[in-house]
């Protein structure tokens, strides 16, 4: 089973109004083990990038400039995801700015049907409890600490590991009846008649039963009575 988590990094947090993406991260699971491959990209979001977006991601339109545009430069992620189910965190909004950007230049939407949310599944799973990624990481034990800023590709890849461990852990990916399992017969072995031997008889001897008869005449008020 192959699934793509991602991860996005916007101007801001509305599509419809004028908001864009500018970057984009992709993570690939099989059965839910991390294969390695990864897509990463980032895009011109061709309008200014407000300083409130910029103190979160750290992307300024002097770095966005010198990359491409989405429509220029979509065919590789298209590709890369293919037509498997799409995990993020909170994934309305993901959904909505690719969806956006691919509707704007003339591709067709990606299915809604093929969006898995870790937000709405942790709510589920941790009724009560905090959901950011954060305190999911923390919940699960993910180091986080190279974490400063906010990036698309290293998001996406601290709620890869989040997501195993939400569906419940990595020993899901192991196949234990995969394989037949061959009987084993173990020999019948015959064992020795066994042999009866009389009860031995441990008597006390006459020195035994006089110690114990002095014994018992210290005892004062004893509970069994005189």
């Amino acid at each position: 089973m192959r699934e793509i988590v991602f991860d996005t990094e916007t101007t801001g947090f509305s599509f419809a109004d004028g908001d864009r993406l500018v970057e984009i991260g992709c993570v690939e699971l099989v059965n839910r083990i991390e294969t390695g491959r990864t897509f990463h990209a980032y895009y011109h979001p061709e309008r200014d990038m407000p300083e409130e977006a910029a103190r979160v991601h750290g992307l300024r339109i002097e770095f966005l400039s010198k990359h491409p545009v989405f429509a220029d430069a979509v065919a590789p992620l298209i590709e890369f995801i293919g037509d498997a189910p799409l995990i993020a965190h909170n994934a309305t909004f993901d959904f909505g700015f690719i969806n956006g950007e691919l509707n704007r230049c003339g591709r067709d939407p990606v299915c809604m049907s093929r969006m898995v949310d870790t937000l709405q599944i942790a709510r589920s799973r941790h009724p009560g409890a905090k959901h950011t990624l954060d305190a999911l990481c923390s919940r699960y034990g993910v180091d986080r600490s190279h974490r400063v800023l906010h990036g698309a590709l290293l998001d996406a890849q601290l709620l890869a590991q989040v997501y195993v461990e939400l569906m419940g852990g990595r020993q899901i990916g192991l196949s234990l009846a995969d394989r037949p399992v061959e009987s084993v017969v173990a020999p019948i072995v015959d064992h020795a008649p066994r042999v009866r031997r009389e009860p031995r008889v441990f008597a006390p001897n006459a020195g035994e039963i006089a110690a114990h008869v002095a014994f018992m005449k210290r005892i004062n008020d004893p509970i069994w009575g005189a």
